[in-house]
């Protein structure tokens, strides 16, 4: 093991451009972060052509100042990790090309780091070497991503389960278009609920029951939609209270769909260790209920590790390049890549 291994993190799947610089494993030495929410939020979400033409403007000098700050130049670097999908095809691409650039003007070796694994890393950024190792269960809940993954070994992972239709994330900005509320949706959503009642609505749990490792969230969704179009049509008002038990109701049937497939993934593989990933593990719903899961020891990642990063994408490409994984620099971004 190097400690003085110096990797790079570029970070451009959907609309946040990530930059990072990693000494040894996980000694992070700068971490950089553009958003484009406020950018989106006007359109109720992500538009691609828009966000790739921000990663363009954000990408080389958060770059530079990512090097100050670590006080090194490009030069130094022993690996750069990017991003290669899945993603936005525009914005990978604006990641990908963008490091490819820098890696053969730096002569410096190169890794494509696939999104999904990233997250598998990110609850690991802050722990101990040795506290979580392989296997493990890995829950990523994003905007594009609900799944149930079985970390076997370092490279070496099984899908057991996703979701259906909408993850849980575009669940939750879907719901707060319906509730007229601003873009993302998530954290609005979890703000009001933790005023309302959760059993004020009997919105269903989505296959809570099956006995299969699977989700499905869109018909949740429509049940909310229908919701408010009755309270609308029965000339109820949609006041605060309304909105913190709508908020309320419908955040406790997606917690309560997540937890369900946990446990059962628990049951079926035996391994109770889980680390949790993706924008919707900052939800304090969800973080109560896998907290206190029992006979599940949740590993939760902090909020600023949530979302997209390029310190889990720095992690992730120096566990590759250990694993001595493919060096290819004419990687090309995969906007469809799977785990």
């Amino acid at each position: 093991m190097n400690k003085d291994f110096l990797t790079l993190g570029i970070e451009t799947s959907c609309d946040d451009t990530g930059v990072a610089v990693l000494r040894g494993e996980r000694e992070i030495l700068a971490e950089l972060l553009s958003s484009q929410i406020k950018d989106h939020a006007g359109f109720g979400g992500v538009v691609p052509e828009f966000a790739a033409r921000k990663h363009l403007e954000n990408i080389l000098p958060l770059v530079n100042a990512a090097l100050n700050r670590a006080n090194i130049t490009g030069r130094d670097l022993n690996l750069i990790a990017v991003t290669r999908g899945p993603g936005l095809m525009g914005s990978l691409m604006v990641g990908v090309m963008t490091a490819r650039a820098l890696a053969q003007a730096w002569n410096v070796n190169i890794i494509g780091v696939n999104h999904l694994e990233g997250h598998m890393f990110a609850p690991l950024v802050d722990l101990k070497l040795d506290e979580l190792v392989p296997p493990f269960l890995s829950l990523i809940v994003s905007g594009g991503h609900t799944q149930i993954i079985l970390v076997k070994n370092f490279g070496e992972y099984k899908l057991l389960g996703e979701t259906r239709d909408d993850a849980a994330g575009e669940a939750y900005d879907k719901a707060a278009r319906v509730l007229g509320l601003p873009y993302p949706g998530g954290p609005e959503i979890d703000k009001l609920a933790a005023q309302g009642d959760n059993k004020a609505f009997d919105f269903p749990v989505p296959l809570k029951n099956t006995r299969e490792i699977e989700f499905s969230f869109s018909g949740l969704k429509t049940a909310l939609l229908w919701r408010v179009k009755k309270l609308q049509a029965d000339n109820i008002e949609l006041d605060d209270k309304i909105m913190c038990d709508l908020c309320a109701s419908f955040q406790r049937a997606v917690t309560e769909a997540l937890a369900a497939k946990v446990k059962l993934a628990v049951k079926l593989t035996g391994i109770k260790n889980i680390a949790v990933s993706g924008g919707v593990a900052a939800n304090s719903a969800l973080r109560s209920a896998l907290k206190n899961l029992r006979g599940v020891k949740a590993y939760l990642p902090k909020f600023s590790r949530c979302t997209d990063n390029a310190v889990m994408i720095a992690m992730a490409g120096k566990n590759n390049f250990d694993r001595s994984q493919s060096l290819s620099k004419n990687f090309s971004p995969d906007p469809a890549l799977s785990i």
